[in-house]
């Protein structure tokens, strides 16, 4: 069986990653199990191993210069030997002040990380300008820092003040998690631990893709990934076990395409 490309495909992620054609895969954008709830899809007995075993998996897929995101709690790479596979650029850590539980014994857990990999010493891509945020800094302070000689003649003068906004960095607060009001929001069976917000996963394509390019979403859930890859033109390859969860994608993806028809239609006429 041939997979199909821009469809969210019924069935086991590691069965049908076999299937994948070797170095074809621009992005991998991997929100899997965490192994920290209840729910069946996440009880594995270790995430680490669990994780190894999807990188050394996904390092064979993608292309030299291809981009990993591996969603995951704050040990979920702990004590593992990724090195042989893929290179671990950075962790960014999605925080998320608004999380309710409270710690009895230790201090609450109030993000979630994102391990950036690449396969090789460079990306591919890292289209900057695309994802570019806020300089929320005061205008003295700025200018203070801008007068400094390695900047204004020295090895930092790209650091200056840049109209587009500056890089998010790898601490991201300013993409807030869902709540049971969100419009975006398919089912609340999915909240928190299925379904990210669009605006967090297009970030990450934006990032380490370009329009044409192909992304791998193996644990693709209710679709958040397809949609933000169907909105900005690139291809993609999408698994997702759960049968309802592939009909809601769907249909995500069906009322995409009604959009952009609707659209161009006004634009012709």
């Amino acid at each position: 069986m041939m997979l199909e490309e821009n469809t969210i495909t019924c069935g086991d992620a590691f069965d049908l990653l076999r299937k994948v054609e070797d170095e074809s895969v621009d992005l991998i954008v991997c929100d899997g199990p965490y192994g920290v709830t209840q729910n069946e899809w996440d009880k594995v007995p270790s995430i680490q191993d669990f994780n190894l075993n999807l990188i050394k998996r996904f390092s064979t897929k993608l292309k030299e210069g291809g981009a990993l995101y591996l969603f995951g709690k704050q040990d979920c790479i702990d004590f593992i030997d990724y090195r042989p596979y893929l290179n671990l650029k950075t962790k960014i850590v999605w925080y998320q002040p608004s999380r309710l539980a409270q710690g009895r014994w230790s201090y609450t857990n109030n993000y979630d990380v994102i391990c950036f990999f690449i396969k090789g010493k460079r990306p591919n891509r890292f289209n900057l300008d695309d994802i570019r945020v806020a300089q929320l800094v005061e205008l003295e302070h700025r200018l203070r820092c801008e007068r400094v000689p390695s900047v204004t003649d020295g090895k930092y003068g790209k650091t200056k003040f840049n109209e587009l906004g500056k890089n998010p960095g790898d601490v991201w607060g300013d993409i807030k998690q869902l709540t049971y009001k969100s419009k975006e929001l398919v089912s609340r069976d999915t909240l928190n631990t299925i379904q990210k917000p669009e605006k967090l996963i297009e970030r990450l394509v934006l990032a380490s893709s370009s329009p044409g390019d192909l992304v791998l979403d193996p644990f693709a859930g209710v679709g958040t990934c397809p949609v933000i890859c169907k909105r900005n033109d690139r291809r993609f390859l999408a698994f997702e076990m759960n049968p309802e969860f592939v009909a809601a994608g769907l249909s995500r993806l069906e009322e995409l395409d009604r959009g952009q028809n609707i659209l161009r239609f006004a634009n012709v006429s």
